[in-house]
């Protein structure tokens, strides 16, 4: 009986997803089990990347179906890649699904649930959902078009009626298993397991031995940072004008690594304002993950708070295995603002304030020893709670 993971993007892609499901693939296929990963064949940064559409890596079979390469720079082509990914999806799915087999389905693309229910179903196999987000429900809380009305009420019948024929829906924290039992009425079993780091290969590093942060000039200051993808759920739109304020501290920078959706309008407003104190570093090879976490002070989060509980960002536990504190941008009752809260290692603020962005940076700015004792409880919290072997752990149980 084989374990089949379907999501649109996997090693070696650097995505948030991608990764995730890299560490629990490979987990899974060292632990004995048979496993075949079908994903798509370009990157996230990089639509129109060749890779191998079948290829055997570290005991798994990835197959690499054929869908669009529109890329995500708009949403009319990143619908056509996502549709073309489903259609490419199902026929692979019924051809090798066996009965007994599992499929677990993540949610890039959106609703892919759907399409491996109606496989499983067919094959009679094991439906396991994959919940990175919650769609419709999270497009429609960015306003993006054609989720609402009649059309919005058909995909959210479909993806409830995926999650009911489900085994097990696995979701990221508490407030998504709330929305997901609010949304479904008789949604199957829903178990929590977050996203995680990897507290081996992330662990807090002194800046003395830290060569990106030399190499980036940094020595001697305080560093605000934000790493990852930059996208539509995550505004950044304060910082320009936060760095501005903050221009009186010579010893405070701030640093963007990785990209996103959103990354050019912030390039753009940073250049107009003629800001010295920040700078733009491309997406960091996932080896330099930990070197990248640590060269930052005091690291960003953002979430818009109408998303709580259909997103959950993972940025969270490579800082936290990184030991260091964050400013969260969003909703202080929402699950990256709980975690914070309970584990004493960040602030909340409310996204759309600079005001209480600057505050907070001027606080933990001036508090080396908070900075410090945030620090020591973010690792403290991540060993107990978002290890990846604790993660694996729980995995292995929903998969065997």
């Amino acid at each position: 009986m084989a374990v089949y993971f379907v999501n649109r993007y996997f090693y070696p892609d650097h995505s948030a997803t991608g990764q995730m499901l890299a560490d629990l693939a490979f987990h899974a296929a060292a632990q004995g089990l048979t496993v075949i990963v079908v994903t798509g064949r370009q990157r996230l940064d990089d639509a129109r990347a060749r890779l191998p559409a079948r290829e055997r890596v570290q005991g798994l079979e990835v197959r690499r179906i054929w869908s669009t390469r529109f890329g995500r720079g708009a949403l009319a082509g990143r619908a056509m890649d996502y549709l073309s990914f489903h259609l490419a999806a199902l026929p692979f799915l019924l051809r090798w699904l066996r009965r007994g087999d599992t499929v677990v389905a993540a949610t890039d693309p959106p609703l892919l649930g759907v399409t491996a229910r109606w496989a499983a179903r067919a094959r009679g196999a094991r439906l396991v959902n994959w919940l990175h987000d919650i769609f419709p429900e999270a497009a429609g809380a960015l306003g993006l078009p054609g989720v609402q009305g009649l059309a919005g009420a058909l995909l959210r019948r479909a993806r409830n009626a995926s999650l009911s024929a489900a085994a097990v829906n696995v979701v990221l924290g508490r407030v998504m298993a709330d929305r997901v039992r609010r949304l479904c009425p008789s949604p199957a079993a829903v178990t929590i397991i977050h996203n995680w780091s990897d507290g081996a290969a992330i662990a807090p590093l002194a800046h003395a031995g830290n060569e990106l942060r030399r190499s980036l000039g940094l020595e001697g200051k305080v560093v605000v940072g934000y790493s990852g993808n930059l996208g539509r759920a995550h505004d950044l739109s304060a910082l320009p004008s936060v760095a501005m304020a903050l221009t009186g501290l010579a010893d405070l920078s701030f640093v963007v690594i990785g990209g996103g959706a959103g990354l050019a309008s912030l390039q753009e407003e940073v250049h107009r304002l003629g800001l010295g104190n920040v700078r733009f570093v491309p997406y960091q090879p996932r080896e330099c993950l930990g070197e990248s976490l640590c060269a930052v002070d005091i690291h960003l989060i953002s979430l818009r708070p109408a998303l709580e509980g259909y997103v959950v960002p993972s940025k969270l536990y490579g800082i936290l295995a990184a030991g260091r504190p964050s400013v969260h941008m969003g909703d202080a009752a929402g699950e990256v603002g709980q975690i914070l809260s309970a584990g004493a290692c960040g602030l909340t603020v409310a996204g759309d304030s600079p005001a209480a962005l600057e505050a907070a940076l001027r606080r933990l700015h001036g508090d080396p020893a908070l900075r410090r004792r945030m620090g020591r409880n973010a690792r403290a919290l991540f060993v107990e709670r978002f290890d990846r072997p604790l993660a694996m752990e729980r995995w292995m149980k929903v998969l065997g």
